[in-house]
């Protein structure tokens, strides 16, 4: 279930649906230099699981990226209870019940920093931050970069079609998703500053290779 994406990036691939629609979902795992773990959007945790992640390091900090990433926070939160937990903006009241111990923004937590940078990516409505992992060039997100084109359900890639969406991050309701293209156009361009190679998408194939070129073709109508 959790398999190397590339050096010191791990990741576990779910079944997932939203609004009825099996979208699947990803979770990211970065070792830390200092050995400890950087965990992305989170998925089920079972013995299993937890196994896995423990045979890679410590949990030092679990973020929920999206608005809509955070289903399985509190079995992490009860399964490492010293590991510090994340929320992207508006989680925090959304998910009141959750004890987060932070909101994450454009600086990254002293946890991850030396490994880490991130942006919030207010203009999208999913309130998403996303993360670069320098090291080795890796761009982390959730929902910036959709891509359902290619799953292995007949039926969702029928609603991908419906969408237009044929790449990551395109389709008819992407302009819906932005609430603002000169916000979202500054802060598409501050990702494009990142020289990433690969991407890891909660939704859809990750990318191996001209990530940067993906992203920037996504938001080219800004």
């Amino acid at each position: 279930m959790l398999e190397r994406f590339v050096d010191d990036v791990f990741i576990d691939t779910r079944e997932a649906k939203f609004f009825g629609v099996e979208t699947g979902s990803r979770m990211t795992v970065v070792r830390l230099e200092g050995g400890g773990l950087f965990v992305h959007s989170p998925v089920a945790i079972d013995a299993e699981t937890k196994r896995a992640v423990d045979a890679l390091g410590e949990v030092r900090a679990v973020v929920a990226p999206s608005i809509f990433h955070h289903l399985h926070v509190r079995a992490w939160m009860d399964a490492y209870p010293k590991a510090h937990f994340a929320a992207c903006p508006g989680l925090e009241w959304k998910r009141a019940d959750l004890p987060f111990h932070s909101v994450l923004g454009d600086v990254a937590h002293e946890r991850w920093r030396s490994d880490l940078e991130q942006v919030y990516f207010s203009a999208r409505r999913e309130n998403e931050v996303v993360f670069y992992f320098a090291r080795r060039k890796v761009l982390i997100c959730a929902d910036a970069l959709l891509n359902i084109s290619t799953h292995r359900r007949r039926s969702t890639r029928i609603v991908a079609r419906l969408m237009g969406n044929n790449a990551p991050g395109v389709g008819y309701l992407e302009p819906l998703m932005i609430r603002d293209r000169r916000v979202a156009r500054r802060q598409a361009d501050r990702i494009l500053e990142w020289d990433f190679d690969h991407a890891v998408l909660s939704h859809g194939d990750s990318l191996d290779r001209d990530a940067r070129e993906v992203f920037r073709h996504a938001y080219a109508w800004l």
